[in-house]
């Protein structure tokens, strides 16, 4: 009777237990997953945040390459007095490429399609100056390049330089 009476002791203890861990769940869940929620998009919004001033830097830098690939401002940052078509584009090519060497890890804190915009723009910048100097003459002069290119630039009817730049503003404010 003793050993009787202790099971059925046991059994009601471990019931009561169970239905008071159930009932204690069921009264906690929301408040459990809300706690766990609030963490994940705490920590979501700290490695957001710290992102966040990498990322208009990685803007920035863009903007300043696109800005220095110009074709305006990268024959008057470039030109040298007396300086034959050759070495004009050699120089004017290894700028480019520098350049972008310098920036290229710059896609992993922007969008794609902002990186590969930057991309050809630098493909296309090299693809004018490379077809420019074609059609030069040998004896051509550095001044003769740059007023090639210039013409080219001027016959476009939206500079390339300014649409890649204002692609990249319309970026930058979507991250605010």
């Amino acid at each position: 009777m003793n050993i009787t009476y202790f099971f059925t002791q046991v059994a009601i203890f471990a019931f009561g237990g169970i239905i008071t861990v159930a009932a204690a769940y069921f009264l906690l869940k929301n408040d459990i997953q809300n706690y766990f929620r609030f963490k994940t998009l705490e920590a979501n919004k700290d490695s957001r945040s710290s992102l966040f001033p990498l990322r208009l830097q990685a803007y920035e830098r863009l903007i300043i390459f696109t800005e220095r690939i110009n074709p305006a401002n990268l024959l008057v940052r470039l030109h040298q007095q007396g300086i034959g078509v050759k070495e004009l584009q050699a120089i004017i090519l290894n700028d480019i490429k520098s350049e972008y060497q310098h920036n290229i890890t710059q896609q992993l804190y922007v969008d794609s399609i902002s990186w590969n915009v930057v991309r050809k723009l630098k493909d296309d910048t090299i693809a004018m100056v490379n077809n420019v100097v074609q059609g030069l003459p040998e004896t051509a002069t550095g001044i003769d390049i740059s007023k090639k290119v210039l013409q080219h630039m001027s016959g476009i009817e939206e500079n390339p330089y300014d649409l890649t730049i204002d692609h990249l503003k319309k970026d930058i404010h979507k991250l605010f």
